[in-house]
């Protein structure tokens, strides 16, 4: 049968002056076998994102039920003048002994393109429901070899030590007279989740000039990896449906390092009509009971919410 449409699960409307609009990158946490904790990105009036949650009762994995809002962001923007001063917004989440690391995308707008992003640490004590940050700087940037764009990640704790999937610009393009970056997915290691090493590895590259291929998400099992990504052609996506977020998925049988493409395996697509009905993005996948659950956003970008799919083999 497949993945199988469960529906919408939560969207912002203007609940706040912060909590304004989008569900940006729905990201998950099993608290326990009820409780899936999702965190996401949401605008406030000026555009400046923010983290926060939803908390969902998944006892039936085909119903979930809000239980919560957060009402108050747990990460906020940063120090004026860090990398992360006009945005903060989550894109994945690991345990480490009893604390939580989660990797969130900083957001500054630049001068000659519309953004220049990186990746820092938040840190939680208290399972999640609060976040502080150790560095005002990012824990991963551009770099001499990597020069244009850092992105949303994926980051897991494999064996001995610790992988990164990220987004990386490969450069800026001028398409219908405005600056678009194209980028893949890359990957790095480290040995205690703050400190990587990069040695400009592809992961899962473009399949034309004009394809950019975003936030990875990755399920490991037994020898096999398995990752799901968004791509999107550079040219028109933000105008023409047919050119915006769709998903992608591949696998990987050497521990991470050499990935197969596998698209027409994603298995999902848009709807006909409703919140879905112009982008499957972003999508997040995790085992819930032993079935696969993929949270994802669909139309404006996080605008019309997120909601999830079920796999049934």
């Amino acid at each position: 049968m497949g993945w199988i449409k469960k529906g919408l699960i939560f969207s912002v409307d203007k609940i706040s002056d912060w909590s304004y609009s989008h569900c940006h990158k729905p990201t998950p946490l099993l608290i326990d076998n009820q409780t899936l904790r999702v965190y996401f990105g949401v605008r406030d009036k000026n555009r400046i994102t923010r983290t926060t949650f939803v908390d969902i009762d998944i006892t039936d994995i085909n119903q979930f039920i809000v239980k919560s809002f957060n009402d108050q962001p747990i990460i906020n923007p940063g120090k004026i003048g860090a990398f992360d001063d006009s945005g903060a917004n989550v894109c994945s989440v690991e345990r480490v002994g009893g604390l939580l690391y989660m990797y969130y995308i900083g957001w500054n707008p630049s001068t000659t393109v519309h953004t220049r992003n990186s990746i820092g640490l938040a840190i939680s004590e208290d399972n999640g429901s609060s976040f502080y940050k150790p560095y005002d700087g990012p824990i991963l940037d551009r770099n001499k070899e990597e020069p244009y764009y850092t992105g949303a990640v994926d980051v897991k704790r494999y064996n001995d030590s610790w992988i990164m999937y990220y987004t990386s610009g490969t450069r800026w393009s001028i398409v219908n007279g405005k600056p678009e970056i194209c980028y893949h997915i890359k990957y790095a290691t480290s040995d205690n989740g703050i400190d990587w090493v990069r040695n400009n590895t592809d992961s899962i590259i473009p399949e034309h000039e004009y394809e950019a291929i975003a936030r990875p998400s990755v399920v490991i099992e037994n020898d096999v990896m398995k990752m799901w990504y968004s791509k999107r052609s550079i040219n028109g996506f933000r105008d023409n449906p047919v050119n915006g977020y769709r998903g992608g998925y591949a696998e990987s049988y050497d521990g991470g390092i050499r990935w197969i493409r596998q698209d027409h395996k994603f298995g999902l697509d848009t709807s006909e009509s409703g919140w879905d009905s112009e982008a499957i993005a972003y999508p997040y996948v995790i085992k819930i009971r032993n079935k696969y659950v993929m949270l994802y956003n669909g139309n404006g970008f996080g605008k019309s919410g997120f909601g999830y799919a079920v796999y049934e083999p």
